[in-house]
């Protein structure tokens, strides 16, 4: 298996890159515009050397009247073509900078031209770049003398000092590799000190930990954005699990109550201690038809989970099915000494499917029934609003703090004081409804009632505007 460096290795080594090549870039750019301006700035001096010898030279031309003297003496013509000194003087060992001028080889690339432009003395050769200045007498041109430019550095002194350059510039760009270096070491370890953080969190969080979280350091970048998205996810986690072992909890409780019964009626009726009466066998089923309730209810928020539980919607009156499923209520309403009162009023249509609002109905005003105290009132009824249908069941006493009132929709949760276990019921009655009314685009909620009681609310959407 190959080795794979990490993470903070590839920045790095991807930074340090990136400054390499600016250091590379940057220091052949420096090198080629030095020598560049190094090589204008000799022949620059060379220009300001020959015109200053053009004075000189036409002083030599009225004297002579020709050019005859000066060829074959190259020791004339150098003295002739030197810098001067302030005074006038030829010497150039008394001026360091006019010194420095000459050494540079200025002296050596001149050349003189007759009026013909025919070569008398100097620098014997002529180039494309060559400099020419007019020598005029009495508004005569007499002769040129010419300057070839510098191609390359050849005398001793401006060679070292080109060569000092390059020393200098190289020693700031080792200078400037190693500060890329270290910065770019630190860079890499401090950017990525919060992701390995997260993923030393991640492992902890992977093997079951999860109550692992990260610090969130300020600020609104993407890495502290991943410390804040990764906490979130821990905590969803947490509560998942917690919910999850709720869950399980619960439904190994409520099955093991119903199974308690039925073994210990049977083993009752096998040793003979209970006789094989009607009685005994409606309390068997009772407990079977209770057992089937609760795999049924909990196949049906499975399916639901999953999506897969399947809606067949099409127009459908919510008036006529709030007075079919009160009316189918009214007796077992009266069996507990309740009023049930229902106001459809006129015809609502909505997209829905039938049998689903119908159970939806049906369990509502079931958990209405079950935990109502008797001699209270429920009323059922339905409006308007907003383009949609809403759907209000209110009962009386007893009711459900208000904090609580948010989680009647939870499975198996169950307010003991007052709408325990004793009344039976599986405690998923209320998460199919929300399961229904949220498929519907939908939205039920929980309040207080003015009755005293709980106040169920369910919103659908309407097909139509009602007239």
């Amino acid at each position: 298996m190959s080795y794979r460096p990490g993470l903070t290795v590839r920045l790095f080594l991807a930074v340090l890159a990136t400054a390499t090549l600016a250091t590379v870039l940057m220091g052949a750019a420096s090198f080629w515009s030095f020598s560049r301006g190094f090589l204008g700035f000799l022949n620059a001096q060379a220009v300001t050397q020959m015109e200053g010898a053009i004075p000189r030279l036409v002083q030599e031309y009225r004297e002579h009247g020709s050019w005859n003297f000066i060829k074959g003496r190259p020791g004339a013509w150098f003295r002739m073509t030197r810098p001067l000194q302030a005074d006038g003087s030829d010497d150039p060992w008394g001026d360091p900078e006019r010194m420095a001028s000459d050494l540079l080889g200025a002296g050596r690339r001149l050349s003189l031209l007759d009026e013909q432009r025919q070569f008398v003395i100097g620098f014997p050769q002529l180039f494309d770049g060559t400099e020419y200045r007019e020598i005029v007498l009495e508004g005569r041109t007499v002769g040129w003398i010419t300057l070839a430019p510098v191609e390359a550095v050849t005398d001793a002194a401006a060679v070292r000092f080109g060569q000092s350059q390059e020393r200098a510039t190289l020693a700031i760009g080792g200078l400037a590799l190693v500060l890329a270096t270290l910065v770019a070491w630190w860079v890499a370890r401090a950017l990525l000190a919060p992701v390995r953080e997260v993923a030393r969190a991640t492992h902890r969080l992977a093997a079951g930990h999860h109550d692992t979280r990260v610090p969130e350091r300020g600020g609104q970048d993407e890495v502290a954005q991943l410390a804040r998205d990764f906490n979130q996810l821990a905590l969803t986690l947490q509560r998942n699990e917690q919910m999850r072992r709720e869950y399980m909890a619960d439904i190994s409780h409520e099955l093991r109550t119903p199974l308690a019964v039925l073994r210990g009626e049977i083993e009752a009726l096998q040793d003979g201690i209970h006789p094989v009466t009607p009685q005994a066998l409606a309390l068997l089923h009772g407990e079977v038809h209770t057992l089937g309730q609760l795999v049924g209810d909990l196949h049906e928020l499975a399916l639901a989970d999953v999506g897969a539980l399947r809606y067949r919607k099409a127009p459908l009156d919510l008036a006529a099915l709030l007075d079919r499923e009160g009316e189918a209520f009214q007796a077992r309403a009266a069996e507990r000494g309740l009023t049930l009162q229902v106001q459809a009023g006129a015809a609502l249509t909505v997209e829905a499917d039938a049998e689903r609002l119908g159970q939806l109905l049906h369990n509502l005003l079931d958990n209405a029934v079950r935990y109502t105290d008797a001699g209270g009132l429920l009323r059922l009824s339905l409006q308007t609003e907003d383009r949609h249908a809403v759907i209000d069941l209110q009962d009386s006493a007893p009711g459900v703090a208000p904090e609580l009132l948010p989680r009647l929709f939870e499975r198996f949760f169950r307010v003991e004081a007052s709408r325990g276990r004793r009344t039976g019921g599986s405690g998923l009655g209320l998460a199919i409804c929300r399961q229904i009314v949220t498929a519907h685009g939908g939205h039920i909620e929980a309040r207080p009632s003015p009755l005293g009681g709980v106040w169920i609310q369910v919103r659908l959407p309407l097909t139509e505007t009602p007239a």
